[in-house]
Formats: structure tokens, sequence, C-alpha cells
């Protein structure tokens, strides 16, 4: 009786063992690997040692007959990893896209149906009269009759609005803003952001009128090469001093549409004509109009008032002489790439900046009054 009694002791105090060490808090090892199982993301989980132990083998366990919905849920569990991040405009922010070159968005131009805009374009500027035959006698030549598809084909792009639904806009508009800021990850396509930029509003679409797509081409022409990336740069911290402020891509837009009209008044014929080109002549003279402004902005303390002036004189004095603008680019660029100052002036803009404001009142092109001879200011 009292062997059995101690028996029976035994087998209660080893049970009682048992129960407390199951019931036992886990140590601090087994937290830590707890926290690290958790930590794998799940399209690693497959391919982890403790997740195939126990989708094979558990204690000498061996599973029976699969079922159909086992199946099933094997399969998409392989599926997991091959599920790949949207591509459209819902995409994470987390999910770069890539960036697109001139080249590439121009090729888009050249391929896709752009009939409807192109009747819309007018490619010369009509003259009649006296206007007609000084033009005639004292003009610029006419542009060679190989290089007219060329411009016709600028003036289409010119036509053309920001299409949000169109991926190559977007990656447009995105490449502006990354080259722009430095920054590595996308941007809403609406936002207040592209107002830091200075476009007025938070859709960069409201504010391209008389310039349409090219606007944008032009400002991504000025963001994908290097040297007028530099350039493009010290304009736009030149746009947030504090005192002689103005909205960078407002700006240019209205130099985009300088372009356009020196192209269509044939001054920048005979250049294209040397070079057997109509859009690098076009790019070029833009950046170089760009330059020219940031310049006297610059040199001349200019403020957000006398935008309308300074560019109704920019526009006469571009047209006028476009290959001193031209040359004045090339010795800017060439300084460069030597590493020398740029002609924005000697004494960098290391002011204070101010914070784009809303309150700014600029003039551009289309705000001037039409002067009193024909056949300008007509886009």
């Amino acid at each position: 009786m009292n062997e059995n009694s101690c028996s029976f002791q035994n087998e209660k105090e080893l049970r009682d063992g048992e129960v407390e060490s199951v019931s036992a808090p886990p140590c601090d090892k087994d937290s830590s690997a707890l926290l690290a199982f958790r930590g794998i993301p799940i399209s690693e989980l497959k391919n982890h040692g403790i997740l195939r132990a126990l989708t094979t083998e558990a204690n000498g366990w061996e599973p029976g007959a699969v079922n159909t919905e086992v199946l099933r849920a094997q399969e998409e569990w392989e599926a997991v990893e091959s599920i790949q991040p949207e591509t459209g405009s819902q995409a994470r922010s987390d999910q770069p896209g890539q960036l697109i070159s001139f080249g590439e968005a121009l090729q888009h131009f050249q391929t896709v149906d752009l009939s409807s805009f192109k009747k819309r374009i007018q490619p010369t500027i009509r003259r009649t009269g006296l206007a007609a035959l000084r033009h005639r006698l004292f003009g610029p030549p006419k542009l060679h009759q190989g290089l007219r598809e060329e411009r016709d084909l600028v003036l289409t792009i010119a036509q053309c609005g920001l299409d949000s639904q169109d991926p190559m806009h977007g990656r447009v508009l995105q490449t502006i803003y990354k080259k722009l800021t430095g920054s590595k990850f996308d941007c809403a396509l609406l936002g207040d952001h592209w107002e830091d930029l200075g476009f007025q509003g938070a859709n960069p679409a409201t504010d391209l009128r008389g310039a349409g797509f090219l606007a944008l081409l032009h400002l991504l022409y000025l963001v994908m090469d290097s040297k007028t990336l530099l350039m493009a740069q010290e304009i736009l911290r030149l746009s947030r001093h504090h005192i002689q402020q103005f909205p960078f891509c407002l700006m240019s837009v209205n130099i985009t549409r300088i372009a356009i009209q020196a192209l269509r008044e044939e001054c920048l014929s005979r250049e294209c004509n040397r070079r057997q080109q109509v859009i690098p002549v076009v790019n070029s003279f833009y950046a170089a109009t760009f330059l020219h402004l940031a310049h006297v902005w610059r040199t001349q303390h200019k403020t957000i008032s006398d935008s309308g002036f300074v560019l109704k004189d920019l526009e006469m004095w571009a047209k006028k002489s476009p290959r001193r603008l031209l040359k004045t680019l090339e010795i800017y660029l060439a300084g460069v790439s030597k590493g020398q100052a740029s002609l924005l002036g000697a004494q960098k803009c290391s002011g204070p900046q101010a914070p784009p404001s809303k309150d700014l009142t600029f003039t551009g092109v289309c705000d001037l009054p039409p002067p009193s001879s024909k056949g300008r200011w007509l886009i």
C-alpha cells in the first residue's frame, strides 16, 4: 500500500512538473525567434526552413491524401512571389517609375496619329501689303522644303495638351519633377508640389496655353542634358530669390511661346537651313532665350512686376539676333564643361530663398497687348 502510494505520488509530481513546464512563459530566446519569424516577408516564407518543415513533416506525422482545396491553396501560395506592382497611375509612390529621355518622348509623337492637331497649325505668319513686301525683300530666307515636315511636327506638338491618362505624358512630368527636385520617387500628377516648381496651380495642364505639350518637352530637354540641367537648377534658384522670385515653370512656358513665334515668323529659318535640322535649333533657341532672360533678370535686378516688359523686350531681341543668342549659349555650355562660373553673374544667388508665393502677379506673353504691326503676338 505504501509502495503504491509512493508510486502514485511520484507520478503526480511528475505530471505536475510537466504541466508547469508546459505552462511556463517562453524564454527570451523563443521570443526573439518568434519576432524574427514574424519579420520575414510573406514572399520569402515559402523558402524558410521552418515553414518547409511544417508543410512536409511535423513530429513524424505524414500527411495523408491531399484534397483539391489543399492543392488550390498550394497553387495560390506558389503565385505569391510572381505578383508584380501596378504600373498605372495608382501605383505606389515607393515604386519609382523610369525616367524618359527627350528622344523617347519625341519618338512617341512621331509615331502616334496627330492629324487632328495638325489641322490647327498655321506654319508661317500671314503678311499682307507693305509688311509682306518688306519681309520678301529684307526678311530671313524661307525654310528649305525638306525641313518643313519637321517644323510642322514642332507646331503640332504645341497644339497637343497634357493628358494625365497617357503613361508617356505622366513619365515626362515625373522626370521633370525628379530632375529639378532631386527626388528619387514619383509624385502625384496633381498637387501643390507643382506650385513649388513654378506652376500657377496644382494641375500643370492649366498653364500650357499657347505652348501645349511642347512646353513640357522643352523642360524635359533642359533637365535631361547634364550641362543644361545645371543651368536649369541655377535659374530655379534665382526664381526662388526672396526679392527677385518668379514662377520658374510658367516663365519657361512663356519662353516656349517665344520660340514658337520665332519659328513661325521664319526667324530661325537661316539657322535651320544651315544645320539641316529644326527641332535641335528650336531647343537650343529656347534654352538660349531662357538663359538670356535669367541673365537680364539677375543683373538688372528685375522683379515679378517687370515680367511682362522683360518678356516683350526679350522676344524682340531674340527674334532679331537668334544667331547671337545661340552663340551665347554655346559659350555658356563650354564654360560649364570646364567648371567655370556661369553667365548668371559672378555672385551666386546665395541670399535667402522665399517659398513660392501664390500672390505673385505674373504677366506672360499671352497677357501682353498686341502691338500695332500685323503678324506679331499670334500663336
